[in-house]
């Protein structure tokens, strides 16, 4: 017997070890069955579970559990990625703890406790993927620094050094001062700060009194200057073009330039340019061929490229000294309050510096070619569709991409260098002990660089690498390409896009057919959740204290494609008491005695209110799997909700009970078989979503050793060996007419233990058979007194102190004296219209102010104008009543 109480601890352990145990979740035992493949996005050795995973790992699993039970061969992938900067930031302050450095230990010391750490704690999150219910193929398990994918990384590294698409070029680059390295743009988070914009006056050659004024928000930068930028149309500048201006606190001499980079609508018109820190700059110094000067050195101290009463200072003191040195000699003329974003390292915390420095680039736009071609021609399509664009654009305009590191942690770099820095690119370092041979005709000692690859290098060659690539694996051939990909858009770029390129160049196919990009998981205002605003949902506490199927389901119903998730614990909690429901729906079936008959015929049951279930959960078989196929989860989620919650909890066993009730009754064999088979078809639907409590209840209905999860999807439709359109028929409209008789009951705030008169008009012959065989159902559950049915039109008389409801052509009149008192019930209602009028009133003057809509947020003004949909709902609903009560 089930336990009276649903506890999702005691279950979830038991049944993870079940399905490991039995291989259901391994590829590979299916071998004639068609394929599906699925690439886990291999989170970092250093993660924790957060809420963007669980939504991520809680979609993808809904997919593969529903092609398993398909019948597909499921390859899910896992692994995790060893993560360079944030996995030797965790080592480092173990080791600052020691009072040590890695330089104190030196590289292969290093790199050994390296080891060591992800041995020990680094995989903690593949333990909470299988508390949240994952089901990967664990034997495939893999890692970023695995022997097999490093070959891999080597040989598509060395491939595009002699294709020439890798190459080391002098560019500029996000440096993190700190950690003294360069790092990717996802790594850097742009704030917003309060700042100064400083002019100062740059005096022009030979023309003493001649300055030409120019606004920056980084002073200290001014000495790397090497032209000033004006617009081309400018008109105060134009006859200025091609002049030289002295450059304050130097004795250099930089151009007046025309660029379109200047903008005239923005502070002087007129730009300072330093290549070699700021972006922008270095595009303009590429226009215009001018020199960049590195005026700092790898922990953004000033160099010898500046005057030496400069040299040595870190920024701010630097800044400090260059406005008091301009403000001196009268150069400084003005100071303005301005508004910025500042790029900061995610990591370090400290402000990046645009540093130009050698590093190892891979030509991104050659390879972006194809992977644009891909997606134009629909061989990989995005969900939603819009994606696309923002695809197309970034590829587009894709600028070449900084792939190397300055970290110990990670795949070094297949690069040896001779004595005069020659570079030999090669799979190992014999191969280029060889090259430098032919290259030297001596045997020299070779350095090998020092530096790392970027994350995303390894990460990009994940849906092949894993597989075996570059040998033609069996695992290759049958799982490559895979099927589909589930991510959050924020990686697009990052991860999507570099597969897509990748994949092309090596192996000529698109990686994936499908992405799906998922949206953000917000608060349950909408606004993005962070430690700051103390908004951050933890799933490992969710799971904890609801259990996992509670937060899938709820991450379930709440991910509608293209939308962000406004998420709380609310929505978990209305999730666990959803799998309490089911389980104590199972249990009472269990009592009475509704056990699973695998010889049960659905096609031949003769009870209306039995081919009435079974038809209605065959369509919502196939509602669901269409729903699922199409990355409709909220609505698949919802429709199992609104079905076992109501139509098979509320509606169906309550409409079951006489007949289980009455051991005498004919019907009572075939209800208890139905009730089961469409629990069975129930559990299977439900189970990609909620696989633990699914799994257990289909344990007790069917007494198997079998598992659910290794159980096929109800998708073959039942063929009823008679027209079962009038059970259909009447049972939905036995439905209707109670679900109305409830609405006006509380809509009338009659008690719900108050017996009520029903009076039936226009009543053709159907709505006299339904009112007569299905009478007693009727009493019960609509909690009437008495029911009469006529076939003629109400009369005034009849309509007097009623209340009154269509359903299809026949009227419910329901007589009110002696169930309320009006008089009272109006007064409420009148009341209540009256506190939402003064709320309406003022949601419409904030929304009707140009002022608040400017200044509010964005998820502020989106709350005002959807409670005002339900005011102006609930107002409708209030009058409609109101109306009903004048009447009377």
């Amino acid at each position: 017997m089930l336990d009276k109480t649903y506890s999702p601890a005691t279950l979830e352990d038991k049944f993870y070890d079940a399905w490991e145990k039995s291989g259901v979740m391994e590829c590979g035992r299916k071998p004639e069955a068609q394929p599906f493949t699925l690439m886990m996005p291999p989170p970092n050795v250093t993660g924790r579970l957060h809420i963007g995973h669980a939504l991520t790992f809680s979609l993808q699993d809904f997919l593969v559990r529903y092609y398993r039970m398909k019948g597909r061969d499921v390859l899910y992938q896992p692994g995790t990625d060893h993560a360079g900067i944030a996995t030797q930031m965790m080592v480092e302050r173990e080791l600052q703890k020691e009072g040590k450095t890695r330089h104190d230990l030196g590289r292969a010391e290093f790199l050994k406790r390296v080891w060591q750490w992800k041995e020990e704690s680094g995989n903690t999150i593949v333990t909470q993927l299988k508390k949240l219910g994952a089901s990967p193929d664990w034997k495939r398990e893999r890692f970023t620094l695995d022997e097999g994918l490093s070959h891999a990384v080597r040989k598509v590294f060395v491939d595009l050094y002699n294709q020439k698409l890798i190459y080391k070029d002098k560019r500029l680059v996000n440096w993190d001062a700190v950690l003294q390295t360069a790092v990717s743009d996802l790594e850097v988070e742009n704030k917003d700060s309060k700042s100064n914009l400083w002019v100062i006056a740059y005096p022009l050659e030979d023309e003493k009194d001649k300055f030409i004024h120019v606004a920056t928000t980084r002073p200290e930068t001014l000495l790397g200057d090497v032209a000033v930028a004006v617009h081309p149309e400018d008109e105060r500048y134009k006859n200025w073009i091609g002049k030289r201006v002295h450059l304050p606190l130097t004795n250099r001499l930089i151009p007046i330039v025309g660029d379109i980079h200047a903008d005239p609508e923005k502070g002087t018109g007129a730009v300072k340019i330093t290549p070699a820190h700021d972006f922008n700059d270095f595009e303009v110094g590429k226009r215009q061929g001018l020199p960049m000067i590195n005026i700092m050195d790898s922990y953004a101290r000033l160099n010898e490229n500046v005057p030496e009463v400069y040299q040595g200072l870190d920024r701010e003191s630097a800044r400090k000294k260059v406005l008091e040195d301009l403000e001196e000699q009268g150069l400084l003329i003005e100071i303005q309050e301005t508004q910025n974003t500042l790029p900061y390292s995610e990591r370090s915390g400290v402000l990046i510096e645009p540093w130009l420095t050698d590093q190892w680039y891979v030509d991104a736009h050659t390879l972006a070619q194809p992977a644009l071609k891909g997606v134009r021609e629909g061989k990989t399509t995005f969900t939603p569709d819009f994606w696309d664009k923002t695809y197309f654009d970034w590829l587009e305009n894709i600028q070449p991409w900084c792939i190397s590191r300055q970290l110990w942690w990670g795949h070094q770099i297949p690069a040896w260098y001779g004595p005069d820095g020659h570079a030999f690119v090669a799979m190992n370092e014999e191969e280029a002990q060889n090259q430098a041979q032919i290259h030297y005709g001596k045997t020299l000692s070779l350095t090998q660089d020092e530096d790392v690859l970027d994350t995303w290098f390894s990460s990009g060659l994940w849906p092949f690498s894993t597989l075996g690539w570059p040998k033609e694996t069996s695992e290759f051939k049958r799982y490559y390409p895979t099927d589909v990909l589930i991510t959050g858009h924020d990686i697009l770029f990052f991860w999507v896009a570099r597969m897509m390129m990748m994949g092309l160049h090596f192996t000529g196919e698109v990686p994936f057919k499908k992405v799906c990009m998922h949206a953000l998981v917000r608060d349950e205002k909408g606004q993005k959740m962070s430690k700051t605003k103390g908004n951050v949902v933890d799933p490992l506490e969710m799971i904890e204290q609801y259990g996992a199927d509670a937060m899938r389901f709820s991450l379930a119903t709440l991910a509608a494609p293209g939308r962000d998730l406004k998420f709380s614990k609310t929505f978990v909690e209305g999730a666990r008491n959803f799998a309490t429901k089911l389980w104590n729906a199972a249990r009472y079936c269990e009592m009475n005695a509704s056990t699973y008959q695998s010889d049960f015929v659905p096609s031949s049951v003769t009870l209306p209110l039995n081919q009435w279930i079974i038809k209605s959960v065959d369509d919502l078989g196939f509602k669901v799997g269409e729903a699922i196929e199409t990355f409709r989860f909220n609505e698949a989620s919802q429709s199992l909700y609104q079905f076992i919650w109501g139509t098979f909890c509320d509606w169906y066993l309550e409409f079951s009970k006489p007949y289980l009730q009455d051991e005498s009754a004919p019907e009572r064999a075939e209800t208890q078989a139905t009730i089961a088979w469409v629990l069975d078809r129930l559990l299977r639907m439900l189970h990609p979503f909620m696989p633990y409590v699914t799994e257990a209840l289909w344990q007790h209905l069917h007494v198997t050793e079998d598992l659910l999860a290794g159980s096929s999807w109800p998708e073959e439709p039942v063929r009823f060996i008679q027209d079962v359109t009038p059970a259909f028929e009447d049972i939905s409209w036995i439905i209707e007419v109670i679900s109305e008789i409830r609405s006006l009951r509380a809509e009338m705030n009659i008690s719900p233990a108050a017996k009520l008169l029903l009076k039936i008009y226009d009543a053709g012959p159907e709505v006299h058979r339904r009112a007569r065989d299905f009478e007693a159902l009727l009493l019960r559950l609509a909690r009437l007194e008495h029911l009469e049915v006529f076939s003629e039109h109400a009369q005034n008389g009849d309509t007097k102190g009623a209340v009154q409801a269509l359903v299809n052509d026949a009227s419910l009149i329901i007589p009110l004296h002696g169930a309320i008192n009006i008089e009272a019930e109006m007064a409420r209602l009148q009341k209540e219209i009256l506190k939402l009028d003064s709320e309406h009133q003022g949601l419409s003057g904030r929304l009707n102010n140009p002022s608040f809509i400017e200044r509010a947020p964005e998820d502020v003004v989106n709350e005002a104008k959807g409670r005002l949909d339900e005011i102006n709902l609930r107002k409708g609903k209030l009058n409609l009543a109101l109306t009903r009560l004048s009447v009377s």
